[in-house]
């Protein structure tokens, strides 16, 4: 029997999983053997041991508050039993793909291995495993969001399973895994509200709280960790990596129609021929040329570029890091100043509200702002190839700091130049990896 650490995400079955709550009861693994078995689950394989799972709901096959420790996925593969779908109008021999991940990590799995299924041959499921990160990071262009990215990556790794028997090598294995990521990305922007910044949706205003609106009902473009994303490498693709999913890029990309972004990523940052990705999308060489020269229009109008440098991380950015992160624990009005640049940018999702300038910045953190005063910043592994911070700001109950956002930090020479201060910090802290709370 083998084991396929693959599986399809399905986005209403992972929302139940955010919301879910963290057990730490001792008999996790056994408690899961047994929840899972009553809905049809032949065998549990489990490389991670430390799992919580909430109660479970059969109806659907929804667990209802479910979640993962230790940044672990669960991909699962099950076989429903009669009597678990009677609801459903599907048959009942039915199988159902479904991925449980804790939002906090890719890189783990876990999987339940059916045995009545044929599995692929370990060598195709190597091959298709190693293309995960740069999936991750071609899908996360496409849709701008990381967890999107993840759940078009299952997919995608899925239906690859599903149809190695009809792949032929007529192709590449990765033009193959490509097309198939590319189908599933315009399948899920088909019909939605591109992702945004609040750049996108007006200009900057004065720094009054009267200003800022919460959003959430605005499709928000999400920062993806760094380490998701491939590593390793060559230091010349790792720096493309890098430059192609800074946040302005991403965010202007998203103002492309579908296939026209799919055509500049292919063609732009993964350096691929216009025969090829001809090929990829089914058309001709002439189209994906017009395409292509559309979309380097769009993007020139936008005032960004895949090739934008990233400045390195070198002794000067570092101390320049350093410094900041001491000033603002100090809520240094002085030596704050002296690091941001005059013309510097600020934004808050999911606040619509966007600030430029040093002065209206500084008037809005010492303003409205003030209740960020005594806050701690714990850094990350980084995020859209730049630096990133778990900013924790004063309890409102007394004890300690509770999370406030998540800050993407951008330099420009030897002054900080733009602030993002995401505050969806439910979802995005354990993606990054990043404590509840904190002293």
């Amino acid at each position: 029997m083998s084991l396929l650490n693959l599986a399809a995400g399905e986005a209403a079955f992972n929302r139940q999983i955010e919301a879910g709550e963290r057990e730490g009861r001792p008999d996790r693994g056994s408690r899961l053997t047994n929840m899972l078995g009553a809905v049809g689950i032949d065998q549990v394989l489990v490389d991670e041991p430390r799992i919580a799972v909430g109660e479970g709901v059969v109806g659907q096959l929804m667990h209802q508050g479910a979640t993962l420790a230790g940044g672990v996925r669960l991909s699962i593969r099950l076989q429903a039993k009669p009597r678990a779908l009677h609801a459903a109008s599907r048959a009942n021999d039915q199988h159902r793909e479904m991925s449980l991940r804790a939002p906090s990590g890719l890189n783990r799995t876990m999987s339940l291995v059916q045995a009545n299924r044929t599995a692929a041959p370990a060598e195709l499921e190597s091959q298709l495993e190693q293309y995960r990160p740069e999936l991750i990071g071609y899908c996360y262009r496409m849709l701008g969001s990381p967890f999107e990215a993840e759940d078009a990556v299952q997919e995608t790794l899925l239906r690859a399973w599903r149809g190695y028997e009809r792949f032929e090598g007529r192709a590449a294995v990765r033009s193959w895994i490509y097309r198939i990521a590319t189908n599933v990305c315009l399948d899920m922007v088909e019909g939605r509200n591109r992702r945004a910044r609040p750049m996108d949706l007006g200009p900057a205003r004065p720094p009054v709280e009267t200003n800022a609106h919460w959003m959430p009902e605005v499709a928000w473009l999400e920062p993806i960790p760094d380490s998701l994303l491939a590593e390793e490498g060559d230091p010349a693709e790792l720096a493309v990596t890098r430059e192609s999913i800074r946040l302005a890029f991403v965010a202007a990309l998203q103002h492309l129609p579908p296939r026209q972004r799919a055509v500049l990523i292919l063609c732009e940052v993964l350096r691929w021929r216009a025969k090829e990705v001809a090929e990829l999308l089914k058309t001709s060489v002439p189209s994906v040329n017009s395409a292509l020269q559309r979309a380097r229009e769009t993007l020139e109008a936008s005032g960004v570029s895949s090739n934008d440098p990233v400045p390195p991380m070198d002794d000067a950015r570092k101390q320049l890091l350093a410094r900041y992160v001491q000033a603002f624990e100090r809520y240094d009005l002085s030596a704050l100043t002296s690091l941001i640049q005059e013309d510097a940018r600020q934004s808050m999702p999911p606040y619509d509200l966007w600030l430029r300038g040093r002065d209206d910045i500084l008037a809005w953190w010492f303003g409205p702002g003030i209740g960020c005063r005594g806050s701690r910043l714990l850094p990350t592994k980084g995020a859209n190839g730049c630096v990133a911070f778990g900013q924790y700001k004063p309890s409102q109950s007394g004890s300690g700091r509770d999370p406030w956002s998540l800050l993407v930090i951008e330099t420009e020479g030897d002054r900080i130049g733009e602030f993002t201060f995401f505050l969806d910090t439910a979802r995005l802290f354990p993606l990054f990896g990043l404590p509840p709370h904190v002293d």
